[in-house]
């Protein structure tokens, strides 16, 4: 594996052996259309509990900021954030610093899909709302799906939420006919024509999780399926664009990436990751990141 002793330089695909946080800091600002997010879930017995101050403020800009009773303003800030007894002994602690640097490295077009289970989507969305600034949230999208347990006393719980923010509200890409259609839930209520040619997909994507036999199967236990990667590629990178992946897990991102001509960074810590990556990317050389990197700015 080959030692990065300089800056990272985007010449290439690439794949990043190594903790993302460093990585982050090594890669050029300002360069990527698209950042997909998919940290581990602060999931099992842990439970985080987040403490929110509001102040009443005259200021209406600001990121984090509200509108309350009778038009006042306030801004909200997150005081704390614990949790216990999981990967991370805190979880937003962890994520903020990645997500400060996710935003720097965002072209102004660029979007952010953060994916994350719905136990922790709420605190999460504040620490967002704090980072990013409320205007730039620019939709939850809820990926329903129907596999697994299903307990009898509760609703199942068969979705995962994707946050999405940009970098500029307003100058982000999107491109809605880019994504490929899917069938009318009641093709009897429109035209023949509209049947035949499908609806864009709304916030509620209904999307099956990888088949066990299915072509796509790596065996690794997190994958996403192609299906839902590939909207977000072609809904809001350009051709060619630059697409980043902190958690990359399986490399779905890198995979779709090749398959509609973008570019691509995947970064994993976990070793396994790496063997699956290379072994499905075959063309992107893993690099392994020297710890006295110096950052870009």
């Amino acid at each position: 594996m080959q030692q990065a002793t300089q800056p990272l330089r985007l010449d290439d695909d690439l794949v990043v052996a190594g903790d993302n946080l460093p990585v982050l800091a090594a890669l050029p600002a300002g360069h990527f259309d698209l950042v997909y997010m998919d940290p581990p879930f602060n999931t099992g017995r842990a439970q985080a509990r987040s403490v929110l101050a509001v102040t009443q403020t005259a200021d209406a800009v600001g990121s984090g900021s509200r509108t309350g009773f009778g038009g006042r303003r306030y801004s909200s800030r997150l005081l704390q954030s614990l949790s216990y007894d999981d990967t991370f002994a805190d979880y937003l602690a962890f994520l903020e610093p990645r997500l400060q640097r996710v935003r720097e490295l965002l072209a102004p077009h660029g979007s952010l899909y953060f994916h994350i289970d719905y136990r922790e989507a709420h605190y999460c969305k504040l620490l967002l709302d704090e980072i990013f600034g409320r205007d730039a949230f620019l939709n939850e999208i809820i990926w329903a799906y129907d596999y697994g347990a299903k307990p009898r006393r509760r609703w199942p719980a068969k979705h995962d939420t994707i946050l999405v923010y940009v970098r500029e509200p307003g100058a982000h890409h999107f491109d809605a006919d880019a994504v490929e259609r899917e069938p009318y839930m009641a093709p009897g209520l429109v035209t023949a024509e509209k049947a035949a040619r499908g609806k864009r997909p709304t916030d509620v994507w209904f999307h099956t999780i990888v088949p066990t036999n299915g072509r796509e199967k790596t065996g690794y236990p997190t994958q996403k399926p192609e299906g839902v990667l590939r909207r977000i590629v072609a809904a809001s990178s350009r051709p060619a664009g630059w697409c980043l992946d902190p958690f990359a897990g399986s490399g779905t991102l890198g995979a779709v990436c090749q398959k509609l001509g973008r570019r691509f960074v995947l970064v994993d810590s976990n070793p396994t990751a790496i063997e699956v990556i290379s072994g499905r990317l075959a063309s992107a050389l893993p690099v392994a990141l020297d710890q006295r990197l110096d950052p870009i700015a």
